[in-house]
């Protein structure tokens, strides 16, 4: 296969969602329900195991009922791109001549020092240097499971099926999750490493394969912002069915987005506290000023913005 051919935009419009039964990860379903465990264990649990095994027949069948009417309904956009890191930005360009620039994202480096000596980490790092005349890739994501399960949990509520109703939502956050799963799963297959890959569900959820898919949010890119270059990118809301709202959440609910790093020794990692310089870097890379890059970092700032 030919280099170009692995870059653009895969859609993935009203997926199959019985694919992604298979990457179903449960134990975050009963921890929303205040039930503490590992699936399937919990499902013996001397205390929480009855309740535990209702609440598992009860979500089994109304995913299959929301399975077989349609009801809930999934979209998905993968892209590949060209790629190089330049500083703590990655640029990212329209085709392999790496003639115009389609976008750029910008990252975050940890400043405190870490007590086991591991380098203090950008997610840029992982990305070959611009300079270093190599040709990289980056890619990124947005998935769906929750088209339609607003629509769904407002009639069974109108039906006074409360219990119904926050069913499906928990269900549509995990099948969201799993189709980012399997959307990780398609992005190693073509890039030509993971169609061999001998995993299991458990090694999965265990992260033991080559990559990461780091979220802007979470600590390793923790400014969500960031969420508007991917979507502007994937043109998420015609190919994904997603939106984000002006606080950068992203509707429906269950979705979920992020980039898709493939380089062996990537690993999530947590910035934490930032410095008054890298801040100011930081605002004058984006080209935004100084109160709102504060504003957005908040969380992470090390500083008294008034001071």
């Amino acid at each position: 296969r030919r280099s170009s051919d692995l870059f653009g935009i895969f859609e993935y419009s009203n997926f199959n969602l019985r694919e992604l039964l298979p990457f179903l990860d449960w134990s975050p379903f009963f921890h929303a329900w205040e039930l503490k465990g590992v699936f399937p264990a919990i499902l013996d649990h001397p205390k929480f195991g009855e309740r535990a095994r209702e609440l598992h027949a009860d979500a089994l069948a109304l995913l299959e009922r929301l399975l077989e009417s349609g009801a809930l309904r999934a979209a998905g956009a993968l892209a590949f791109w060209p790629a190089n890191s330049v500083g703590d930005d990655v640029e990212l360009y329209a085709d392999e001549s790496r003639s115009r620039l389609a976008g750029r994202f910008h990252f975050l480096r940890r400043q405190e020092d870490r007590e086991d000596g591991k380098p203090q980490w950008c997610l840029a790092d992982f990305v070959a240097p611009r300079d270093s005349g190599r040709l990289d890739s980056l890619a990124g994501f947005v998935v769906t499971a929750g088209l339609g399960a607003g629509e769904e949990a407002a009639r069974l509520a109108a039906a006074n099926d409360d219990y119904s109703a926050i069913l499906v939502k928990s269900l549509a956050d995990r099948l969201a999750e799993a189709f980012a799963e399997w959307i990780h799963r398609r992005a190693r297959e073509l890039r030509g490493f993971g169609a061999a890959e001998p995993l299991t569900l458990e090694d999965l959820l265990r992260e033991n394969y080559r990559g990461v898919r780091p979220a802007a949010g979470y600590p390793a890119s923790p400014d969500h912002t960031e969420k508007r270059t991917l979507f502007a990118l994937l043109d998420a809301e015609a190919r994904a069915g997603v939106r984000l709202t002006e606080s950068c959440a992203m509707a429906p609910a269950a979705s979920v987005c992020g980039l898709i790093l493939h380089h062996p020794d990537s690993l999530y990692f947590d910035v934490g506290r930032l410095a008054r310089d890298q801040v100011e870097d930081y605002a004058r890379r984006k080209g935004q000023s100084i109160e709102e890059t504060e504003r957005w970092l908040a969380p992470n700032l090390g500083y008294d913005p008034g001071a």
